[in-house]
């Protein structure tokens, strides 16, 4: 049998040259996202390959979608097809049949492979051997498996638990991240960094000492039988595309929609459903009743404005807006809540807002009218100075109407990647509970650390300033994904040792330590049969509490690839020796243990194993869903008060958001086509109001370098071409990770500490690049008349 199967391919980098940009698009889905889903499987997978993954995907017995976590009905038959355009293509990067080899890192130096974008790196394919970079070497090179893990296990026993660091992504399945967590508090640290730490850690801030728990509190079935659901912060179009399907839904049924944005989506307008014949043939359903394009960090404003009209309603036509019976019973804080939201500016509230007054007043009555509302939001909120401050007021305002427990109703944080909520739920959290710990530790005979650990920003910071010797990332792209770039590089390089459990090529593998290893695994749609008791399943949590499993069953690329749990428990034999009383050898070989162990340790697991192997899996606890109950100190939810707060730049600035294209997921790119913001073949581009444009000095299409203040410190980004857009004046938007350079390290969320990817403040000046160019432009032309005279 061939040691790997596929073909190695070389194309073309990104030429930014060639950006086209057309008009926005109105409307999502369709008939285009039918053809750009099969095109892009066939193209990196091949037909058998494709279509044997496409359509067990999201079903019973088949594996999860690697994309978002959005969740599929437990109540019903599901559809033949449950999956989305980006859906396919996050299975297309996994399926392809695109190979990295040992040759291939020997013909790519990392003086090279440092001039490349993500784009090229990712599309180059899955890596098929273990690889080592030592210092002073141009290029990785092959290393066995067993050398590999003797090699993290002398460099991790040569230094101090706290000076080493655990990072983890949302690809990550429960079982491996049970197992990796007790790896690390095996060691003695809680350096357990994770992408929530840069995405809905403000939501679980906010959330659990205000309703004593940090995930949503609603069912899918709540989002399609609400009678009002506010998006906010949110372009479900590209991140979470089946939600379009259940907002659709939800308008079937009588509710309506508010989304709440700078930008205009085409998504939250009109979604053209691809398995309707209305859908395909073009027609579409209108998705939102009304559209707030809201200045990038107005939210809180707009939540106390209307805090402040529904209690005016209430007061002058009692019991027709706030649940008075649930405040009593239920809740405290609320007496202060009132008294704050009295009064309200509306001249600063409009300025915070960039809304008008009749507007927000509008927008109040279709809330003070439902008796069953859902608020959902993203990054769009949790990535701001005030993000849990902001988040609290949305709690303030489902407490006031009582929109937990009852149907249709509730707080709806959509996690953006498939299994990062599940994560967090078995134990990949920098700040464990007390509870969850001693249940650990009573299962597995250790004694695991007590004091916090760093998240990834601290962790990003740690390196930085040299106090991190290890550095293992068990999927992800820390290098990219993190705010800070060039410090983020520093950091990584400063590691005498990184550890990258992947399966494509990234920037990390390029900024890497003093001494890198690169650890090829299987992907979620691989078949792992390689155990004594034969093929093993995994599991995941979805955005809506409900763990199911997944199973892949496609022939990986290459019998070099170990699967995760192996290879976090082969790191753990290596690091912790033999006598360590955990066996790991034993949750290896078969995941039923693993899951056996996790039932007495985390909450809401018990008789895992029987659960999981239901059809659709199974729902963990929520208290405040399933009871209207509130874990917090005094079993109450509380109301909360905070001083109004928005972004206000200085004179001359913008604000600047990140956003994903529609081409992308995090820090992988399927392609360059963001189609619904008419923006292809490029990705180094400012989307920018045309007023703000004139008033710039500049005009569209020019190219120039972007200038952030934070503290009075600048930092810059060069070769940004500015592009005419429809968004709020006074704000803008680029792409990530292009932009992260920008991001102060200490621009972050209070509480959180989520990195302030939307509260960028911004400026342009002349390309000096463009200058230069120029300058040869011209160098040329008068050459070229001199030779033609």
């Amino acid at each position: 049998m061939s040691k790997a199967r596929g073909r190695r391919v070389e194309f073309g980098d990104i030429d930014e040259t060639t950006l086209q940009v057309g008009q926005p698009k109105v409307s999502a889905a369709g008939l285009k996202a039918v053809k750009v889903s099969f095109d892009r499987g066939l193209e990196q997978g091949g037909v058998s390959r494709t279509l044997r993954s496409m359509y067990r995907v999201n079903q019973p017995g088949g594996v999860d979608c690697p994309g978002c976590a959005w969740p599929e009905s437990i109540t019903g038959d599901r559809k033949k097809v449950e999956f989305c355009e980006n859906g396919v293509k996050a299975l297309a990067e996994e399926n392809t049949q695109r190979v990295v080899t040992p040759e291939w890192w020997a013909q790519h130096p990392i003086s090279e492979l440092e001039t490349r974008t993500e784009y090229w790196l990712g599309q180059s394919g899955r890596i098929t051997e273990p690889m080592i970079i030592r210092e002073g070497e141009e290029h990785y090179s092959p290393i066995s498996w067993s050398a590999a893990f003797d090699l993290i296990g002398e460099h991790v026993r040569a230094t101090e638990p706290d000076r080493c660091a655990f990072y983890t992504s949302g690809r990550t399945a429960n079982e491996t991240a049970f197992m990796y967590q007790l790896l690390a508090r095996s060691l003695g640290t809680n350096n357990l960094p994770d992408c929530s730490n840069m995405c809905h850690e403000s939501s679980g801030t906010a959330m659990t000492p205000t309703i004593g728990i940090g995930k949503g509190t609603v069912s899918l079935e709540d989002i399609e039988n609400a009678e009002l659901i506010f998006v906010v912060g949110q372009n479900p179009g590209t991140n979470h595309p089946r939600m379009l399907g259940s907002l659709a839904e939800c308008r079937k049924n009588g509710g309506k929609v508010i989304a709440v944005n700078p930008l205009p989506e085409a998504g939250l307008l009109k979604f053209k459903d691809p398995q309707t014949p209305k859908g395909l043939m073009g027609g579409g359903e209108r998705i939102s009743d009304e559209y707030l394009q809201i200045r990038v960090g107005g939210d809180q404003a707009l939540f106390q404005a209307l805090g402040h009209l529904l209690l005016k309603e209430e007061e002058s036509n009692p019991g027709s807006v706030v649940d008075s019976a649930f405040i009593e019973s239920s809740t405290q804080g609320f007496e202060g809540y009132r008294a704050a939201r009295a009064n309200l500016d509306w001249e600063e509230t409009e300025l915070a807002t960039g809304l008008s007054r009749s507007q927000i007043e509008a927008t109040a009555e279709t809330l003070a009218s439902s008796k069953a509302t859902i608020f959902c939001w993203a990054l769009g909120i949790t990535q701001q100075p005030h993000s849990v401050d902001t988040i609290k007021e949305i709690v303030n305002l489902l407490l006031l109407q009582g929109n937990f427990g009852k149907p249709g109703a509730g707080a709806c944080p959509v996690r953006g990647h498939s299994n990062v909520q599940g994560d967090r739920t078995f134990g990949i959290w920098e700040k464990p509970t007390e509870g969850f710990l001693n249940r650990l530790d009573a299962e597995f005979g250790i004694t695991s650390p007590r004091h916090h650990g760093h998240d990834s920003t601290n962790t990003m910071k740690a390196m930085a300033e040299g106090e991190i010797d290890v550095f293992v990332s068990l999927g992800g792209n820390l290098a990219m994904a993190n705010s800070d770039t060039a410090l983020m590089a520093q950091g990584l390089k400063r590691t005498g040792l990184t550890v990258h459990i992947s399966t494509k090529p990234n920037r990390s593998h390029v900024m890497h330590g003093r001494t890198s290893l690169i650890l090829p695994t299987l992907g979620r749609t691989d078949r792992d049969d390689k155990h004594p008791g034969g093929a093993q399943f995994l599991s995941v949590e979805n955005s809506m509490s409900v763990i199911s499993s997944t199973q892949g069953r496609l022939e990986p690329v290459s019998d070099h690839l170990l699967a995760e749990p192996v290879i976090v428990a082969r790191m753990a034999q290596s690091i912790l020796g033999d006598d360590h009383p955990v066996d790991w050898q034993a949750m290896a070989e078969d995941y039923d243990v693993i899951r056996d162990h996790c039932s007495r340790v985390v909450s809401g697991t018990e008789n895992f194993n029987e659960r999981v192997r239901d059809k659709y899996g199974f729902v963990l606890p929520n208290p405040p869903r399933d009871h209207r109950a509130f874990a917090t100190d005094d079993g109450l939810a509380h109301f909360t008060v905070r001083d109004l707060e928005y972004l206000t730049p200085p004179p001359g600035h913008l604000v600047l958001q990140t956003m994903r294209s529609h081409d992308q997921y995090n820090t992988t790119f399927y392609g360059l086509d963001d189609r619904y913001r008419g923006i292809s073949g490029g990705r180094r581009v400012i989307l920018i109001h045309p007023q703000d444009l004139q008033a710039t000095g500049f005009a569209d299409r020019d190219l120039v370098d972007v200038v952030s203040v934070f503290r009075d410190e600048e930092r810059r980004a060069e070769r940004f071409r500015l592009v005419a857009y429809p968004t709020v004046q006074g704000c803008a938007a680029a792409y990530y990770p292009e932009a992260n350079a920008l991001v102060h390290r200490d621009l972050v969320a209070r509480e959180s500490n989520t990195p302030g990817f939307k509260a960028i403040f911004i400026r342009f000046e002349p390309c000096a690049e463009e200058a230069r160019e120029d300058e040869r432009h011209v160098e040329r032309d008068i050459g070229l008349e001199l030779s033609t005279s």
